[in-house]
């Protein structure tokens, strides 16, 4: 071998051990493996599964699906040609499902050689316009086999094609013509709306039978929902991105027939005659939406929230609560539901600050040995590529959140806090404040009605295992708490130490 390449060998080997050395050190009970990429392909994960015997199934930006094995460190091509797949999940080892920028396509290997030979379409009532931004995302998978996607807005950055699918909406202030990009756009794009939906589903969250024969229109009023999946309980979840009418990226519990927020899809309510929604009053939209389940304070916790899955019971303390990935950060987000008054809302929680994960984390997949594999992407944006693969131990010992519950506690609030170990001290270090974000047109919003939280008690419970904090909540805020200053009987510090708790409802 010549000299020239033993050096950038040697600087591989030695990277791959010095990131072993410091996720078994510093991640523990984690341990975090990057996964070798496969030859010849962009290794950017669109849509990530795990099949029943560990094989881990992967569709790539460039089109390719692939299969990795674990054991023996190898990637197998299953199907290639695809465009821009933004989320996969496996009906069985030689049935996919995958979501194309056009359509739902089932991919088929019929004939066992581990290659699809059929390449079906599932679905593809949606409109399209040729506009960059029709991003098209999922499937989730219902309870009850019913699948979910999430069908991207249409930017200002560029008009539309000559040619469309599906139902062109006429109101707007530009006519069709208009509406075609070319010269002079510049100068028009202001009057299309930031973000529009001229053609049909636009902006909607679609419910779609197995077989696709029906489809339900679910819910409307999504911004650019990368993150769609279904939690422990069935409901379906949605992250969107901080943009116009995202003051910050939102965690929404998804609602049957309701508007979530961003006003360009309402031309494709049933019935709709109010005109262009993107003009309706501020005041009249909010009476409208369901509010946030919980919101990613922008730059503190997340900037591109990505997809959610629930925890295994495997996973011992994070049972119950839900994972998100997290585009922009080094880190996931952890998801705590809470149930208040009809409502579900909770906090969120960052997990696996200081470890060696890096960030780009598209899409997320457990498989039946508890592993976390975790794939990576950056779609010209800030992320990362690849395949990593997490595998906890211990979880038995480690000193966590479980659980955060708003109750009402006299003429106040609280909020009560569960954790997996006895908290021994720092109880009296417990801080807590209160911020919100506009929810108007403009891109993103300043943090507002910031305000440090009078703490009116701390009460540990007997066994250490519960903490009462008593406060003065505030509906629709998002209440900051700092457990930092906490520690177990050990002296270990408390995995993710800050929470934010969305308040979007009072008991």
């Amino acid at each position: 071998m010549k000299s020239s390449a033993v050096l950038p060998l040697f600087r591989k080997l030695r990277f791959l051990s010095y990131f072993t050395l410091v996720a078994t050190a510093a991640a523990a009970p984690f341990a975090i493996e990057k996964m070798p990429n496969p030859p010849g392909v962009d290794p950017q994960i669109g849509g990530l599964d795990v099949l029943p015997d560990g094989k881990v199934v992967a569709a790539f930006h460039r089109g390719e699906v692939m299969v990795f094995d674990p054991a023996a460190k190898s990637w197998k091509k299953f199907a290639e040609g695809l465009q821009e797949p933004l989320g996969l999940v496996a009906e069985s080892p030689a049935s996919f499902l995958v979501m194309q920028r056009a359509e739902l396509t089932r991919l088929k290997d019929t004939d066992g050689d581990g290659r699809a030979d059929e390449y079906e379409t599932v679905f593809d009532d949606f409109g399209m316009t040729g506009n960059y931004h029709e991003f098209a995302f999922g499937p989730a998978k219902g309870p009850d086999g019913s699948l979910y996607i999430g069908l991207n807005v249409a930017s200002s950055g560029a008009g539309i094609r000559p040619e469309i699918r599906g139902k062109w909406s006429e109101i707007g202030d530009l006519d069709f013509t208009q509406m075609i990009h070319g010269e002079g756009w510049g100068k028009r794009a202001g009057k299309a709306g930031r973000m529009y939906a001229r053609v049909q589903w636009r902006g909607w969250v679609l419910k779609i039978s197995p077989d696709g024969k029906t489809m339900e229109p679910y819910a409307s009023g999504f911004r650019s929902p990368d993150g769609i999946g279904v939690d422990g309980d069935g409901n379906v979840l949605v992250t969107d991105n901080q943009g116009d009418w995202r003051g910050t990226s939102p965690l929404h519990v998804v609602q049957k027939g309701g508007f979530h927020g961003h006003p360009a899809s309402l031309v494709w309510e049933k019935g709709w005659d109010k005109g262009d929604p993107l003009k309706l009053p501020v005041a009249e939209l909010e009476k409208m939406r369901v509010k946030e389940s919980a919101r990613f304070p922008q730059g503190d916790l997340a900037n591109s929230p990505t997809q959610p899955v629930p925890f295994p019971k495997s996973w011992g303390p994070f049972a119950g609560q839900v994972l998100i990935g997290e585009m922009n950060q080094s880190r996931l987000v952890r998801f705590l539901p809470d149930d208040v008054a009809g409502f579900r809302q909770g906090a969120l929680i960052p997990m696996f600050d200081g470890t060696p994960l890096g960030n780009g984390n598209h899409r997320l997949a457990f498989g039946k040995d508890g592993a976390l594999w975790v794939g990576k992407t950056h779609l010209s944006w800030a992320g990362a590529e690849g395949l990593v693969k997490i595998t906890p131990s211990g979880l038995d010992k480690l000193f966590t959140v479980k659980s955060v519950k708003l109750e009402k506690a006299g003429s106040a609030h609280a909020l009560r806090i569960t954790f997996s170990q006895p908290v021994k001290s720092g109880v009296e270090g417990v801080k807590v404040k209160r911020f919100s974000y506009h929810y108007h047109k403009a891109y993103g919003s300043p943090k507002t009605d910031e305000a440090e939280v009078g703490i009116e008690g701390t009460k540990a419970s007997a066994d250490g295992r519960e903490l009462v904090i008593a406060l003065d909540a505030k509906e629709g805020a998002i209440h900051q708490v700092d457990l930092s200053a906490l520690s177990d009987a050990t002296g270990i510090a408390l995995e993710g130490k800050i929470l934010y708790y969305q308040a979007t409802k009072l008991p």
